[in-house]
């Protein structure tokens, strides 16, 4: 079953992100069709803009812990001890210019947002150009907490340096609302009203011509490329190797072996584990 979707409905491609049964969790092919999928939309000279939704009860959940974290082993995200940072930022760094891909995409991308957004399923949404939420879909980078960092770096260019610390020092995630409210996002709507919202603001971008739309995005885009983002998402990059295979990363994969994935996540999210020490928090220590 291909992990991407597309079709194209008049002026709009529509790129669906097609791993329902988790949440349209990345794993190592994930990243590689929506490449595809914006290559193609690109390629058409019938489509103006292209709408990016996730099938199922979720935008996406992340990168597949299930894969990645829980199964005993090395994989593509994580080595053997010593690893080898340069292997694993050539592996990330495809990923995130794969998620870029949306970002310097010719056509504008409009995320559709519900559900969840969140860890990498947040890259994936905040390299796009506009981003409209459920009002009670949950957007936030937890793996800030341990064994992430967001390699696309896109929250400081849409916060500012302040509110992206409050979001990045702390891990937290935060409804399409509050999204809204601090110009992460463009637009929260209630559930039944996302469609509908998505609807009309694609349709009033099919009557621009292409060559305006691709001209406008470029010039707006060049004003992050001048700020540095490529050289910012080389380091986040880095770090994000870094987080893995730290000795705390090391604890946080452990523990999803033997745990299972979903209760490391709890325990790491709920800050109720000292990564560090290996072992549950004492609040009195």
């Amino acid at each position: 079953m291909p992990r991407v979707l597309y079709e194209r409905d008049g002026r709009i491609a529509r790129i669906t992100l097609n791993r329902p049964e988790v949440m349209n969790a990345i794993d190592d092919e994930l990243p590689i069709e929506l490449e595809t999928a914006v290559e193609k939309a690109n390629m058409d000279p019938k489509v103006h803009v292209i709408v990016l939704a996730g099938a199922g009860r979720a935008f996406c959940a992340g990168y597949d812990l299930g894969y990645y974290a829980q199964a005993a082993g090395t994989n593509a995200g994580v080595q053997k001890m010593p690893w080898d940072p340069m292997r694993d930022y050539a592996f990330m760094m495809k990923n995130t210019e794969r998620f870029m891909s949306l970002f310097r995409s010719h056509r504008p991308v409009i995320a559709k947002v519900h559900g969840f957004a969140i860890a990498g399923g947040s890259d994936i949404a905040l390299c796009c150009d506009l981003v409209v939420m459920a009002d009670d879909a949950q957007i936030g980078y937890m793996p800030a907490r341990v064994w992430g960092c967001p390699t696309t770096a896109m929250w400081v260019y849409r916060l500012g340096a302040e509110r992206a610390k409050r979001m990045l020092l702390t891990g937290d995630k935060i409804d399409g609302c509050e999204a809204e409210r601090i110009g992460l996002i463009l637009k929260a709507v209630a559930a039944k009203s996302l469609n509908a919202e998505v609807e009309k603001l694609a349709e009033r971008m099919t009557s621009i011509p292409i060559n305006q739309l691709m001209m406008q995005k470029l010039m707006i885009n060049q004003a992050f490329e001048n700020m540095g983002l490529r050289s910012t998402q080389m380091i986040a990059t880095i770090f994000d190797g870094i987080t893995r295979h730290s000795p705390e990363g090391v604890v946080f994969k452990q523990r999803a072996e033997k745990m299972g994935w979903k209760q490391a996540v709890q325990e790491r999210d709920l800050g109720t584990y000292d990564w560090t020490q290996d072992k549950p928090i004492n609040r009195a220590d």
